[in-house]
């Protein structure tokens, strides 16, 4: 190993190549600094290598698949559909996941950021050592920002290993499952337990709480479970994990449902419980005086900043929810706050999606959480059932519904179940985020037919006028 004893000096340091990390080191670089960027694994981070983006992949292919054997359009069939689930996963890899990390270091190059493939660790507030197998340098820094993501949370009665599953694990497997326990019905659980039973496994889900997707509202979740019913998926809610046994080649797990003790055996358990924040490991935050408060979770300020003023942190290591998306808003508006501009987070317009089907979106205050604000709403909900391109589409399930305030016709949030989705409710966020009425989204003219009309529709449903139902 080569040594460096001798510090050189970046103006800034970012630790962690993922969704936050080399954003904030590109709009770093745009605004003239110096950039050093520390990635010990996979440039994209876990988002674009092992999460995100791998995973809509795989439920995209499997959507096709299920296309291809019920077209849902009377007067088409396939014949002889066959799957090779390995040249599948050799697709998502080539045709995706590499492509799009090409991408990365492109641009990375073209802004003319320093990559050092290893791990950082803090030797004092102003200086780290970077290493791997093969050197070890220290770096002087004038700022820092720290985007080291999370981890899967790991259950002691069930430890990963030849069985026993990661999202990670459950995303590079060659052959499709025959049978499979997913512990953990939030939206990982779900999102991977459907792909995996269109594919033709045998699901199982053990969710702890009252209901899939604990966030969501029932009417949005009780069209999913629908969905879920219809593939065969067998579905427990308040069900509590207990124990595992394995054998050569498959494993039984024992859980309880209001007590009562069941068991089932698969090939596979996938453990999809939360993720857990990597601010516990070597990088040494804690030595150097960074506060690390609830959950280990990084405290800071409205611009990223944590208790030493030139040290940031964003992403899965602060609080709020573990979106890609939220990681890449906060690494822009950290490096721009570094370079001296009024930038600061701001997530009343943060979009949440999950990637089921039929798909979920939700961004803004729900309806209980408008309520719960003291908001005096109105409320505008639009079936897809009442859509023409939705039902071109043979995807009539599901809703838009505008939640808004009644006194100055703001809208305050909105929630989607149904095709495309994700695709849908950037409209909706937008609105919220430039401070739109129900009658300015209603009066604007969206094209037919297609389905950006659903929000226009239940806009019109809110302010009491609605024409197509």
């Amino acid at each position: 190993m080569v040594v460096g004893d001798a510090s050189m000096h970046t103006q800034l340091l970012v630790i962690g190549g993922g969704s936050g990390g080399y954003v904030a080191a590109i709009r770093a670089a745009q605004l003239g600094k110096k950039v050093l960027l520390v990635e010990k694994s996979e440039l994209g981070g876990v988002c674009l290598n092992c999460g995100c983006v791998p995973s809509k992949a795989l439920i995209s292919a499997a959507h096709r698949y299920e296309q291809m054997l019920e077209s849902g359009i009377s007067g088409l069939k396939a014949k002889g559909v066959d799957i090779d689930f390995s040249q599948i996963q050799q697709w998502k890899q080539s045709k995706v996941v590499n492509r799009l990390k090409t991408g990365i270091q492109s641009l990375l190059k073209k802004h003319e950021i320093s990559v050092f493939k290893g791990e950082a660790l803090f030797i004092n507030d102003r200086e780290a050592r970077l290493y791997n197998e093969q050197e070890s340098l220290r770096y002087q820094f004038d700022d820092c920002i720290v985007a080291v993501g999370s981890r899967p949370i790991e259950l002691k009665a069930f430890p990963y290993g030849n069985r026993i599953l990661s999202s990670t694990e459950a995303l590079t497997l060659t052959e499709i499952p025959e049978r499979m326990v997913v512990i953990g019905g939030g939206y990982i659980g779900i999102e991977l337990g459907q792909m995996y039973a269109k594919f033709g496994t045998n699901v199982t889900i053990l969710e702890g709480s009252p209901s899939i997707l604990p966030g969501f509202e029932s009417e949005i979740t009780r069209i999913v479970k629908k969905n879920l019913d219809s593939l065969g998926v067998t579905v427990h809610t308040n069900a509590m994990a207990q124990s595992a046994q394995q054998s050569a080649d498959k494993i039984t797990v024992t859980f309880t449902v209001d007590q009562t003790e069941q068991q089932v055996m698969a090939d596979y358990v996938l453990v999809t419980v939360g993720r857990r924040p990597n601010t516990d490991g070597e990088l040494g935050l804690d030595r150097i005086g960074v506060k690390i408060g609830d959950r280990g979770l990084v405290e800071v300020d409205q611009q990223g900043r944590t208790s030493i003023p030139h040290i940031y942190a964003i992403g899965d290591i602060i609080p709020g929810p573990a979106l890609a998306h939220k990681a890449s808003y906060e690494g822009k508006v950290v490096a721009e706050a570094i370079a001296g501009l009024p930038s600061a987070f701001d997530y009343k317009g943060i979009p949440a999606v999950v990637f089921s089907d039929p798909e979920i979106a939700s961004v803004g205050l729900s309806e209980p959480e408008a309520k719960e604000n003291g908001y005096d709403i109105m409320v505008g909900k639009f079936p897809f059932a009442a859509n023409a391109r939705a039902l071109s589409l043979s995807a009539s399930e599901g809703f838009v519904k505008l939640v808004g305030d009644k006194k100055t016709g703001l809208i305050l949030g909105g929630q989607i179940v149904g095709t495309n989705a994700s695709d849908l409710i950037p409209e909706i966020a937008l609105a919220i985020e430039m401070g739109t009425t129900m009658e300015d989204l209603a009066l604007t003219i969206h094209a037919h037919p297609t389905l950006g009309e659903l929000s226009a529709e239940a806009a019109e449903v809110a302010l009491g006028h609605p024409i197509h139902i």
